[in-house]
């Protein structure tokens, strides 16, 4: 990174599994004037029930939260499936606090929900869908992850439509 200070390379960078305390953070960082452009919600009521999926999946320890010095910088999660035919593949999802972006935060996060995927959950496959021109689309083909499809004018917003990207890796 032209040797610039990474973060994850710092004693004080951790990752722990998520709490639903950690939804304050989430909240934030979606309402953070162009952060919620990467995700299909828009206004505080979308991202309210948003935020309140997401941190839901803290119960199954499927959800990890990065922090720095000991403050929450990045959540990834899991959003696992309720259904026995699907229980082998999961939607992963990944947000990095805006202010700590390009610091190796979201790396650290998709390569350790990877490794709790596989592992601990047994998964054989993950994807991720990806909104736009969204650069978390490099460190997953970085990662591993090739795209599977592109569906152009999928998310509407007021400027015009972005296209959706999924993306997956098999273990």
């Amino acid at each position: 990174m032209n040797g610039e200070h990474i973060l994850t390379d710092s004693t004080d960078f951790a990752i722990r599994y998520t709490t639903e305390e950690d939804g304050a953070y989430l909240k934030r960082w979606l309402l953070t004037p162009g952060v919620s452009h990467w995700f299909s919600v828009e206004g505080d009521k979308e991202i309210d029930e948003f935020v309140k999926i997401w941190i839901s999946f803290a119960r199954f320890t499927c959800s990890l939260t990065a922090t720095y010095q000991e403050e929450p910088c990045g959540i990834a999660t899991l959003f696992l499936m309720p259904y026995v035919k699907l229980i082998h593949m999961s939607m992963g999802y990944v947000i990095v606090d805006p202010g700590k972006q390009r610091l190796g935060v979201g790396t650290a996060l998709i390569k350790n929900l990877d490794h709790l995927g596989k592992e601990y959950f047994r998964l054989e496959r993950m994807h991720y869908e990806v909104y736009g021109n969204n650069p978390l689309v490099n460190i997953l083909q970085k990662e591993g992850y090739y795209e599977v499809f592109r569906q152009e004018r999928y998310v509407k917003e007021e400027s015009g439509y972005l296209q959706r990207i999924v993306v997956e890796k098999v273990f």
